[in-house]
């Protein structure tokens, strides 16, 4: 079976694995010694053994819990400093650790950001919303198998490397005169986070493409509303943003390249880091709200289709495999991408072109600036031609092309 040389940008700096430091205030309480001693054994050491005596130290000395818990808040402020966000954070404490860690810094995190005295972002804002009471509440457990758990966090936090740093947090929204208007990001965004949840949910093909249809047209007319308001006041300071979506296994290749096709469809672009498990989109907020929906949305109608199509080969006897789904999933990710930019193409006419080939310009002059060298990558492992047939079918099922044609 031939495919096609489907590629998709990657920056890819990994976890580092070198002693670094986190500066704080020195005192020399108990409390303070007792965790100095603790993070001197465990931190800059990958043993079990360094581990257990630094959980030890910690966990006979009750007066070092306060400071303990500021260290980490200390911690989670460096890896602001060095581009992460609270998502990110939790992403990666998620993939590297367990739900415990994942409580244990999702509190630092609350606890952290409720010390803030600047205003966040939207997004940022929209981050900590989503750190949940399920998140936050600790387990209850004896106190070594507590500070076992704190310092396997604070070894993993301690060794986050910079990232591309996306809009400052801090930056307060543009101010808005009297009489503007309201930008209709407020009611077409939850018709097509509506729209989108209900082709996800049918079982019948036909409505879920034609509710997918309906959604990526509201995107496409809310994207270029959104350029021409823009145009007429170029003193708004309007220019590209920048998010960071995870990408997780398994299958992450094919996964990263549906979000390449999805954020390219968009007038967006894409840039996969894959040992850090994430994919920075680049472009202005209409345009990174519509990859963000639509990329969550093609990827549970892609996993509902492979299921079902495996569920129908066991019932006749064959026996679906790893293989069978990655080149499901390749199958899907290619198709799409075809069908997406087919769609784009149709649906902007000659007088948008100008407005739109000056935001891509700044688009691509963004990106080139966060990822001065990025490397492409090939879809590999493609080999099971039902697999790839059938993903095919999937994408041609849940096509996007709009209906309308755009005023």
């Amino acid at each position: 079976m031939t495919t096609s040389s489907t590629h998709c940008s990657c920056a890819a700096p990994s976890i580092p694995k070198s002693r670094d430091t986190i500066e704080h205030v020195s005192t020399s309480t108990p409390g303070t010694l007792t965790v100095d001693r603790a993070f001197e054994t465990a931190l800059y050491a990958d043993s079990d053994t360094a581990l257990d005596t630094g959980a030890s130290l910690l966990a006979a000395d009750p007066s070092a819990d306060a400071e303990l818990t500021q260290r980490g808040e200390e911690f989670i402020a460096t890896a602001w400093r060095r581009g992460w966000q609270p998502a990110d954070v939790v992403r990666i404490v998620r993939r590297e650790l367990d739900e415990t860690h994942v409580r244990l810094v999702s509190s630092l995190i609350l606890s952290a950001e409720a010390r803030q005295k600047q205003p966040r972002g939207r997004r940022w804002s929209a981050q900590l919303e989503d750190l949940d009471s399920s998140d936050v509440q600790a387990e209850r457990t004896d106190r070594f198998s507590h500070a076992t758990a704190v310092l396997e966090l604070y070894r993993l936090l301690l060794r986050l490397p910079p990232l591309e740093p996306l809009d400052d947090p801090t930056a307060k929204p543009p101010h808005k005169t009297p009489g503007e208007r309201q930008a209709p990001e407020s009611r077409i965004l939850p018709r097509i986070r509506a729209l989108l949840a209900k082709a996800e949910a049918t079982g019948f093909p036909e409505e879920a493409e034609a509710l997918t249809a309906k959604a990526q047209e509201l995107m496409a007319r809310h994207s270029i509303d959104e350029a021409l308001l823009a145009a007429r006041t170029p003193a708004s300071a309007d220019a590209p943003g920048a998010c960071r979506i995870g990408i997780d296994p398994p299958y992450e290749t094919a996964k990263a390249t549906l979000l390449d096709a999805v954020a390219a469809a968009n007038r967006c672009r894409a840039v996969w880091n894959e040992p850090l498990g994430f994919s920075t989109v680049v472009g202005f907020e209409p345009d990174l709200e519509a990859v963000e929906l639509l990329h969550t949305s093609l990827l549970v109608q892609a996993t509902a289709a492979m299921t079902k199509a495996e569920a129908a080969a066991r019932a006749s006897g064959r026996r679906r495999t790893k293989t069978f789904r990655q080149s499901f999933l390749a199958a899907y990710a290619h198709r799409i991408a075809t069908r997406l930019k087919s769609a784009t193409e149709t649906q902007v006419t000659e007088d948008l072109l100008p407005v739109l080939a000056t935001r891509e310009a700044a688009v691509s002059d963004r990106t080139d600036r966060m990822f001065p060298e990025t490397t492409t990558t090939r879809l590999r492992g493609v080999s099971d031609a039902a697999g790839w047939t059938q993903g095919a079918e999937a994408a041609d099922r849940a096509q996007v092309e709009r209906h309308q044609q755009l005023p």
